[in-house]
């Protein structure tokens, strides 16, 4: 049993409003789950951020490459790095001199990536690392030489799933793992017309709604919950005043679940909610006041043609 997992489920559900940390959506069906929101039409934000990287992967690479120092390139949350390809084709057809590590917490997906690595680019050099961010980040830092800079990559609007006090101490501690001249390219979700927001999170396939209630189901099997998933209805709300859209997990009815490995009864109120997790839309403004606060310098801003989605290029 992962007891980080038991303590935080059990500390999650016995709060008064009831919530489960986001980061336990990325078990292997999650993840290949996320893999199928990515691509749906409704989910503009992978779209932008292909239109981003393909449009500038020619000027990244000038700053990745600045002062003529050989890169790591470092995938946080790599999955099956889609978009990350795109940076990867172009500098491996270029010769550029770069090493690839992609970070993920699911097995199978780093063994497909690994896999498809090899076959597409033989001569890349790649280490994929089935590990937590920090503890990925902890190995880079005593065996990365000083000769080599580190780019970090932080795709897809991830950071919007903290606050801004979360981000800021996110970032502060990816900070500590790096050296001068060390760069992050993060993207994150711009604030836009709030029905096109919704539309990515209400899909009408209703992949988002299973990956959210697959949460339950990850309680089921490792916990010995008895969640009755079909029970929850999935509901999105969007602030965009903050621009946070916040998930919930609607009980629909009055209920009792026990999980077992917690000897733990959890009791629902009908329409009582358990939230799921926060996706920030962020202005420009607020992304430099991030990495102000964080330490980092903006080196540019890189938005796509819609100005939907930006990745920003930090450096210490």
């Amino acid at each position: 049993m992962n007891q980080k997992f038991a303590n935080d489920i059990q500390s999650g559900l016995s709060a008064t409003q009831k919530s489960i940390p986001y980061i336990y959506f990325y078990n292997e069906r999650g993840s290949w789950l996320f893999q199928q929101i990515m691509q749906l039409p409704e989910y503009y934000l992978t779209a932008c951020e292909i239109c981003i990287l393909d449009t500038y992967k020619g000027k990244l690479l000038e700053y990745f490459q600045a002062k003529k120092k050989g890169f790591n390139l470092v995938d946080l949350g790599a999955g099956d790095a889609s978009k990350t390809k795109i940076l990867l084709q172009d500098y491996v057809e270029k010769g550029v001199p770069f090493t690839y590590t992609p970070v993920d917490l699911s097995t199978s997906i780093l063994s497909a990536l690994s896999e498809s690595l090899d076959a597409a680019y033989p001569d890349l050099k790649h280490q994929a690392m089935n590990k937590e961010y920090w503890d990925a980040m902890e190995i880079l830092k005593d065996n990365t030489p000083k000769s080599e800079r580190k780019v970090v990559l932080f795709l897809g609007a991830n950071i919007g799933n903290f606050t801004y006090e979360e981000s800021v101490d996110f970032l502060t501690t990816l900070k500590s793992y790096l050296n001068p001249g060390d760069q992050v390219l993060i993207g994150f979700d711009l604030k836009k017309r709030p029905e096109i927001i919704y539309k990515a999170y209400l899909d009408s396939k209703g992949i988002t709604a299973a990956f959210n209630l697959n949460l339950l189901h990850r309680i089921n099997q490792e916990l010995g919950g008895n969640f009755k998933p079909n029970y929850f209805r999935f509901y999105p709300y969007y602030n965009p005043q903050t621009g946070e859209l916040r998930s919930h997990l609607v009980s629909q009815k009055d209920q009792t679940v026990t999980i077992d490995a917690l000897n733990m009864e959890v009791k629902f109120e009908q329409w009582e909610s358990i939230h799921t997790e926060i996706s920030k839309k962020h202005t420009i403004k607020e992304i430099e006041s991030l990495a102000t606060a964080a330490g980092f310098t903006i080196k540019e801003h890189f938005l796509d043609n819609k100005a939907y989605f930006v990745d920003t290029l930090l450096e210490i």
